[in-house]
């Protein structure tokens, strides 16, 4: 809203999986297809411990809270990275992902102001990255291209995902992400019942989901970076909303108490138009308590400002009956 008027829509779809084998969704979700980008993270690092890697190498919370996130480039997240490097006794120049700015803007700044250029572990996918290294030396598996699809390190992750979602993994198509591993394409509700698998696992004492539940809502801030959607998601709901994005308009969620999981895909991409989603699908399916769904409002509905700071609109979240064409994927 630009004053009292529209000024642009973004179109966004959530499934809702509320029970093991029940799924509903708001509008057309369940012919929603997509990949699932970076918000496959939490899943890819599930055999970091079910295989004892992090164990062996005496790693703990903050390195698996950073192997299943999409990290800013702030100290912190470069420092937990590097002690896993450190235990494999490896460098930066191990990692297959490619470099960028990093994500948060005061990280970013202070590197430009140095006159120093973004490296590997500045990708918000390193911590990602070094675990599936972790995985290759806890099996012995040469690392070398450990980012191939056909690879043992990417069989071991497309085999562990059979247990979290109904469709089978190698029917499936799977592409090349932004940082160069693999990433599947589903339905929204295969992304929604497999978060809602999670915390509920983990809630019935499942090691390796218990850990990484708790890895990730314990240390949401290696995970992610200030103003960015999961953290603050997860900031409000104090540890009681497990919160993952992906690029292009991706991010999925699940309660942790509740044991419901929650998918949003925004058709054209727009980050803008996650928070307000998300938000609005907690509020009228009722999936949080009040406290916390007061302290998401300010997520829900986003002023904007212009340049001279003055409140000119806003973003938020409206349900409608109008539904996309059936059985058409978003691309």
């Amino acid at each position: 809203m630009r004053g009292d008027s529209v000024e642009s829509r973004h179109q966004a779809f959530a499934g809702l999986c509320e029970a093991e084998t029940g799924a509903e969704s708001d509008g057309p979700a369940p012919d929603v297809v997509t990949f699932w980008r970076s918000a496959l993270k939490p899943f890819q690092a599930l055999p970091l411990v079910e295989d004892g890697a992090l164990e062996a190498l005496g790693l703990g919370d903050e390195e698996l809270a950073v192997c299943c996130g999409s990290h800013g480039g702030r100290a912190e997240h470069l420092a937990t990275v590097q002690r896993i490097l450190a235990r494999l006794d490896a460098g930066p120049d191990a990692l297959y992902c490619g470099p960028h700015p990093p994500y948060d803007a005061d990280a970013a700044s202070e590197l430009r102001c140095a006159g120093r250029r973004p490296g590997a572990l500045h990708n918000n996918c390193s911590g990602k990255h070094a675990g599936m290294l972790a995985l290759a030396r806890r099996h012995g598996w040469d690392p070398d291209g450990y980012w191939r699809l056909d690879h043992p390190v990417q069989q071991r992750i497309r085999e562990a995902l059979r247990d979290w979602i109904d469709v089978d993994p190698d029917g499936c198509e799977w592409a090349t992400d932004g940082c160069g591993v693999p990433t599947v394409r589903l339905p929204l509700v295969e992304m929604a019942r497999a978060y809602g698998r999670l915390v509920r696992r983990a809630r019935d004492g499942h090691g390796a989901a218990a850990a990484v539940v708790a890895a990730m809502t314990r240390r949401p801030d290696l995970t992610s970076s200030p103003g960015r959607a999961p953290l603050e998601l997860m900031r409000a709901a104090e540890g009681r909303l497990l919160a993952k994005e992906g690029a292009e308009g991706v991010l999925c969620a699940a309660g942790v108490d509740g044991g419901w999981g929650l998918a949003v895909k925004v058709e054209d991409g727009g980050l803008r138009a996650i928070e307000p989603t998300v938000v609005a699908v907690l509020e009228r399916r009722g999936l949080l308590p009040a406290g916390d769904l007061a302290r998401l409002q300010e997520l829900g509905h986003v002023t904007l400002r212009n340049t001279l700071g003055a409140e000119v609109g806003r973003i938020d979240a409206r349900f409608t009956e109008r539904e996309a064409p059936r059985g058409e994927p978003v691309p």
